[in-house]
């Protein structure tokens, strides 16, 4: 199965690098989609040894997961992992998604099992959107906001993803599962440093329970 990692980034010139070096090796190409960052994201993950695809304007997580994923599989990889390029995730742990993938179209990952450092904010924030989100795919998934997560092309090109933002991640899962394919989850780390989120609580929060009105209409 050939493999490559996904990793958008927005302003993220202070990690991104270390996230390519620790990826390196792992799997088969690695591509980061810098959406329309006005720092040096694009040349620091350059120079770390990633291919660089760059928006011209700032598009959404979404958007940019979308664009790379779109790419990657056009190029003919079997399977796309997605990790942030903030260091939340740990590339040491790619190869638990890929092993996954033998009986599995998506693999999400759960940092549920381990929450002591978690924000309690988004523990609860979490636990109450993995119910709906559940519940609306069919198949349970205990943290569906963890964006560590693989694909496999035939899920991606089925899934018909409509969201660009950051509820892209949630209604993936929810396609996914109610087309009849696999989904799992394996354990990963909760990793917080002093990355800083670009989430804006009130109209994320809209989107996401915008996205859950149509999801539900569309049954």
């Amino acid at each position: 199965m050939r493999t490559a990692a996904l990793i958008p980034a927005y302003q993220e010139e202070r990690h991104v690098a270390d996230v390519v070096r620790r990826t390196l090796g792992l799997v088969d190409r690695i591509l980061v989609v810098d959406d329309g960052s006005r720092d040096r994201t694009a040349a620091v993950a350059r120079a770390a040894g990633a291919e660089v695809f760059s928006n011209p304007q700032n598009l959404g997580k979404g958007a940019a997961l979308a664009v790379g994923l779109d790419k990657l599989f056009a190029a003919g990889f079997d399977a796309v992992a997605c990790l942030d390029a903030d260091g939340q995730h740990d590339p040491a742990e790619i190869p638990k998604f890929i092993a996954a993938a033998g009986n599995a179209d998506l693999v999400i990952g759960n940092r549920m099992a381990e929450v002591r450092d978690m924000p309690f904010v988004r523990l609860w924030t979490n636990r109450v959107t993995s119910r709906i989100l559940s519940r609306l795919a069919r198949v349970r998934v205990p943290d569906t906001q963890c964006g560590f997560r693989l694909i496999r092309r035939e899920a991606w090109r089925a899934a018909e993803v409509k969201t660009r933002n950051f509820e892209f991640e949630g209604e993936m899962i929810v396609n996914v599962g109610r087309k009849g394919f696999r989904v799992s989850s394996v354990p990963v780390k909760t990793i917080y440093g002093d990355e800083a989120s670009t989430i804006n609580p009130w109209r994320d929060t809209i989107r996401f329970f915008r996205m859950i009105w149509r999801l539900r209409r569309e049954g």
